[in-house]
């Protein structure tokens, strides 16, 4: 790797200061929502039968594949078929689950995936093994030189995504040919400026776009990053 490429990445330092503030904010984080993780749970235990997690395989750092935790939002005979993409008013999804996934309270159980350090609070969503195998190299390298997270540039961005994909004929392909390779851009602009910094201020956005407040960063355009480059 010559040196720019090299400056492509985080430093080492800079990787080790974002583990030890994606560890304590997990931390406090898992502390102070213990009664919500505890309401969640038996919400979604006395919705439909089945586990109140859902496990799936992504692709982490390194390319190393680990198993990601969720609340589980759609019924459980469905649960390993819960595919590759979901869309808007799809019928799996249980009525718990929709109010999960409309708030993003499914996704706090990544916590866990924090602390064993398969993920960070911020960084690029973990994808599934199928679509990683679509990578660009380039991007690959780039993607999967950090951690994945909870929240990105994407994430905020397409954080009404089922809806999206809802409004497409063939929302598998919509999502590989055009929503995959937008997140794809925002990924490689975070990877390259990634931080403590950076990622409380995608934190403060992400928290404010689960409030339905849109940065107005993101406001421009349906898809991609425009002139900066889930």
């Amino acid at each position: 790797m010559n040196r720019k490429t090299q400056n492509l990445f985080p430093s080492p330092a800079a990787m080790a200061a974002k583990r030890v503030f994606d560890v304590a904010l997990a931390t406090a984080a898992l502390v102070l929502l213990f009664p919500l993780f505890a309401i969640a749970a038996a919400a979604v235990h006395l919705d439909s039968p089945g586990p109140v997690f859902f496990r799936q395989t992504r692709v982490g750092m390194g390319g190393r594949p680990f198993r990601i935790f969720k609340f589980r939002s759609m019924k459980v005979h469905d649960s390993k078929d819960a595919a590759l993409v979901t869309v808007d008013g799809d019928d799996r999804v249980t009525r718990v689950g929709r109010f999960l996934r409309k708030t993003k309270l499914d996704e706090l159980p990544q916590l866990f995936n924090v602390l064993r350090g398969e993920m960070s609070i911020i960084g690029p969503r973990p994808e599934v093994p199928e679509y990683v195998e679509k990578y660009p190299q380039e991007s690959r390298a780039m993607v999967l030189a950090v951690r994945p997270g909870l929240s990105d540039f994407a994430s905020i961005k397409f954080r009404d995504e089922s809806k999206l994909l809802a409004a497409r004929d063939d929302p598998m392909h919509y999502y590989e040919k055009t929503l995959l390779p937008a997140k794809l851009r925002y990924a490689r602009f975070y990877v390259r400026r990634a931080g403590i910094m950076l990622d409380s201020l995608l934190i403060i956005w992400t928290l404010l776009a689960v409030l339905g407040w849109t940065p107005r960063q993101f406001r421009r355009g349906k898809t991609g990053t425009g002139g900066s480059g889930r």
